[in-house]
């Protein structure tokens, strides 16, 4: 099969992060952008190192039957309109995180995906990471035995005159807590927990008179979730007005151990102190900086399941979905100020 090519729609910093993650995959290239504003070709060159034809207009990079996949790195409600148009046009697409801002919306993400048949990459990169590769190897190996109990929270200070920019503070376009970045923890949570989450409740709220004050929703939300069939509970929390350095955190509790970070105790491995926490020596999720994130194996993913003719493993369309409809219950539990079924968002 030859190489496929990549278009890339909003020409911010995850878009120069994805450019680079994609110099070093086998079987794509980056052949294109799209940005509102105009951009000098030669410039481009300069900067990124590799030729790009520069568009305006969506449509028309979109009409480019040489491009394969559209990869959009837009502003958070642009993503959901641009999704549809890629799916109707028939390319692949990868989609920044969120997918879109409501439930219904997602729903119409996932009906134009469906009729289109093509392959969806959903950038919940950090499931690629060697930090979750290594937890979920211990989980699959039964170290920790059968989960009852997980914590991943979030905690990334993302103040407007540090990058967040004008537009992710309104809350018509940065969303919430949790859609703008905390679902990143969400998302790992259901990685590790396995299962359904039937209902969820959610607090949140915004430090008064503080550098955060121009955000148009709350910076930080805590979400409690109850799985179905009962045995498991779970908690995630999102707080983008923290000041501290950048911290994901992780805490597994099971049948047979406990997972904290990259600290484990396992009553399956004979002769370890019970006084005393052992280490897993990886490389930690541990920025925000997105030319940090593991980009690329999720990338070489999408382009290998391209080229098999199967599903994006692990961060397909319908998981990523699923992670939006529990983050969408959250949202709604913290606003109506009461528990929410998952199933009123069937």
């Amino acid at each position: 099969m030859s190489e496929l090519n990549v278009g890339i729609v909003g020409l911010g910093k995850v878009a120069g992060a994805h450019i680079n993650a994609f110099k070093a995959v086998n079987g794509a290239n980056v052949v294109a952008v799209c940005s509102r504003r105009g951009h000098d070709e030669a410039a481009l060159l300069k900067q990124y190192g590799i030729p790009l034809k520069a568009y305006t207009n969506y449509e028309d990079m979109l009409a480019n039957k040489d491009i394969h996949i559209i990869d959009i790195c837009s502003q958070h409600s642009f993503h959901a309109m641009q999704a549809i148009m890629a799916a109707e046009a028939g390319k692949h697409i990868i989609i920044e995180k969120p997918i879109c801002l409501t439930y219904k919306i997602s729903k119409a993400i996932r009906d134009a995906i469906n009729k289109s048949g093509v392959n969806v990459c959903v950038c919940f990169e950090c499931r690629y990471s060697d930090h979750f590769t290594m937890t979920r190897s211990v989980i699959d190996a039964g170290l920790l035995g059968t989960l009852h109990y997980g914590e991943v929270d979030y905690y990334h200070e993302i103040a407007p005159k540090t990058g967040a920019g004008e537009w992710n503070v309104k809350k018509e376009s940065g969303g919430s807590s949790l859609l703008t970045a905390g679902c990143h923890a969400l998302d790992a949570l259901l990685f590790f927990m396995d299962g359904k989450v039937d209902e969820v409740s959610s607090y949140s709220v915004k430090p008064a008179g503080s550098k955060f004050e121009a955000y148009e929703y709350d910076t930080t939300s805590v979400t409690m979730l109850k799985f179905k069939g009962g045995g498991k509970i779970a908690k995630v929390a999102s707080s983008i007005d923290c000041l501290q350095p950048y911290y994901f955190r992780a805490h597994l509790i099971g049948s047979e151990g406990t997972l904290l970070d990259n600290r484990f105790y396992s009553s399956k491995l004979k002769g370890l102190r019970g006084d005393k926490w052992s280490q897993l020596e990886t490389n930690m999720v541990d920025s925000g900086d997105v030319n940090a994130h593991p980009y690329h194996p999720q990338f070489q993913a999408f382009i290998n399941s391209i080229e098999k003719g199967v599903k994006m493993p692990l961060t397909d369309f319908d998981t990523a979905f699923e992670t939006h409809r529990v983050i969408f219950a959250a949202d709604l539990s913290a606003e109506e100020g009461r528990p929410v079924k998952l199933s009123e968002f069937n």
